[in-house]
């Protein structure tokens, strides 16, 4: 029997008694990068919330690697957006990327040398390693991004969760950022990653998972990224889907 890193069945999500999302089910292979993309309001962000258990569900059950979340915890990574950090939070970029041991310690054991190697090695892995020592509140958007991605790398997880890892970062930190999936999808890891950049899609991702308050359609990107599929999940953005197709008729896409 197969068991799968992400399964997930009639998940139901409502603010105030209004659905969010209704009634989602997928199943995520081992191994694959997996664009999260829908409009603004979709449920993007709160389908990667309540997987991890942040916020409470209506119907429906998450599996990740056959159990629940909590007991499966240390083999998930999570970036959350960075606009829902508080960075003035007086604490330097190691200290932060330390805290994605935390789990692996447990209440009673403080972080150590091990601890400390590796998040200095998670931090050079993202090319922040001569900034360790530097408070978050002084980094750089990009900067801040690079530190959470340092974290997430930290927790040695087996399957990944990243909310908007590419907003409004610079074109240095998008590649790191995409150089970094590539390495962890090569070590057999599953990333999904809520995106907004239709035109990157293909480039990035091998997955896809189209949303619009339910599943539209999810699978591997070549058979399921269409404009039939995008037309469905956007409904009437008429100018995203013209900026696809120019990008599509020059090669761009």
């Amino acid at each position: 029997m197969t068991t799968y890193p992400l399964e997930v069945e009639r998940l139901t999500v409502a603010y105030q008694k209004k659905p969010v999302l209704n009634s989602v089910s997928f199943k995520i292979p081992s191994g694959k990068l997996i664009g999260v993309l829908g409009p603004n309001g979709a449920g993007k962000s709160t389908l990667l919330k309540a997987m991890l258990g942040l916020i409470p569900v209506v119907d429906g059950d998450v599996k990740i690697f056959g159990g629940a979340y909590h007991e499966q915890r240390k083999r998930v990574g999570y970036v959350p957006q960075r606009e829902s950090v508080d960075w003035d939070f007086p604490t330097h970029a190691l200290d932060v990327v330390m805290m994605g041991r935390y789990g692996h310690l447990g209440w009673f054991r403080r972080p150590g040398a091990a601890e400390r190697n590796l998040a200095l090695e998670c931090l050079t892995k993202v090319g922040m390693s001569e900034l360790a020592g530097r408070q978050i509140s002084q980094l750089s958007g990009g900067q801040q991004q690079r530190v959470f991605l340092a974290r997430a790398l930290a927790q040695t997880a087996d399957l990944y969760f990243m909310d908007e890892p590419f907003a409004g970062v610079d074109a240095t930190t998008e590649k790191a950022i995409v150089a970094l999936l590539q390495e962890l999808k090569e070590q057999g890891k599953t990333v999904l990653v809520v995106h907004h950049d239709l035109a990157t899609v293909e480039q990035y991702f091998d997955h896809v998972l189209l949303l619009n308050g339910g599943l539209v359609a999810e699978g591997p990107t070549q058979e399921v990224f269409t404009p039939d599929n995008l037309q469905k999940t956007y409904g009437g953005r008429i100018a995203i889907l013209q900026d696809f197709s120019a990008s599509a008729s020059a090669g761009q896409v």
